[in-house]
């Protein structure tokens, strides 16, 4: 079992691109207790570049750590309204550990708001929840799923995504695999799943099992996140606007006009189990030709290989690390 105050826990927002993880970050952030910044890029860069670093228990290698987290542009560090020479200064005082360092930067993150409890969003820690363990052995994870044809259907319309609706509904299916992989393997009280769907249709019952998993309690100003959208949601995103609104369930089951015939077919073939699974009903529609399922299975089989590929370095790095990468509380 896992140990630890829920002070102590932090907690890691997960699923596929475009299934509403956003708007979950928002309704957390508007807990009286609870800060989710809004996406950052260094926690995945930092962990997979640890060897960089050397040895934490230097301080020169702190310093060093703190400022790539801190300085570069890309890590959207900047983004936090946090003074980086003031964390920079707090990293070199933390625990001599990877995991506390980046911690480090979001427990700073929740002390903007006097918040005691702090966590990260990013749709791309689903398929990094293994590593995400290793940094927080304590934490909670969220993983919000929404109907996979919504997701290819948003995929497609974003200004950043430049892949097609095969590698969009490969990128679903592996983030549901690798659900049901942690929701088996994981440790009691680490996972927690809900849809999407029901989030927007009845947001109170949802948020307050959310918070019972959690170890809080339900909050009404839960129920409005579009009150926070204006602090933990950057203005360059503008595909972001609908966080601004009051929560509806407008938003379910858009795919119907936004996917074409035969992207209806190819999802409802490939992705049927995971649908099913979820509690999504399938049209019926008729089985897609056979060369755009091979160019499906294909997609998918690069994306296992990848994944695969990771995880055999990520083992191999693991065996030069100069110490524990675990996070220890410096509250």
């Amino acid at each position: 079992m896992t140990t630890g105050t829920a002070a102590e826990r932090p907690i890691f927002v997960v699923g596929c691109p475009r299934s509403g993880t956003t708007l979950l970050q928002l309704m957390l952030h508007s807990h009286p207790r609870i800060a989710i910044p809004p996406e950052t890029r260094f926690m995945l860069d930092i962990y997979e570049r640890r060897l960089e670093f050397g040895d934490l228990a230097d301080p020169a290698n702190r310093c060093r750590l703190a400022e790539a987290i801190t300085g570069p542009k890309a890590t959207r560090f900047h983004e936090l309204g946090l003074d980086a020479g003031e964390v920079n200064k707090l990293i070199a005082d933390a625990p001599p550990t990877l995991g506390s360092a980046l911690g480090t930067v979001l427990q700073a993150y929740a002390g903007r708001f006097g918040k005691p409890r702090w966590g990260d969003k990013r749709p791309a820690y689903v398929m990094h929840m293994d590593a995400l363990r290793r940094l927080f052995p304590t934490a909670q994870f969220v993983h919000l799923v929404r109907d996979g044809r919504d997701c290819v259907a948003s995929l497609k319309s974003m200004p950043w995504y430049h892949e097609d609706s095969h590698h969009a509904a490969a990128t679903w299916s592996r983030a549901i695999d690798l659900g049901r992989k942690y929701a088996r393997t994981m440790p009691a009280g680490s996972y927690h799943e809900l849809r999407y769907e029901d989030l927007i249709t009845r947001p109170e019952q949802e948020l307050t099992a959310l918070c019972g998993f959690l170890g809080e309690e339900f909050h009404p100003a839960m129920l409005r996140p579009d009150k926070a959208a204006g602090i933990a949601v950057p203005g360059r995103k503008t595909w972001h606007t609908g966080t601004h609104e009051a929560v509806n369930a407008a938003r379910a089951g858009t795919w119907r006009d936004r996917l074409d015939p035969w992207e209806i077919s190819l999802c409802e073939t490939v992705l049927a189990g995971g649908l099913r699974h979820h509690g999504y009903e399938l049209t019926g529609a008729p089985r897609p030709d056979a060369a755009l399922l091979l160019r499906y299975r294909r997609t998918a089989a690069e994306r296992r290989g990848s994944l695969a590929k990771r995880i055999l370095r990520d083992q191999l790095v693991r065996r030069r690390e100069p110490g524990s990468v675990s996070y220890q509380c410096t509250a």
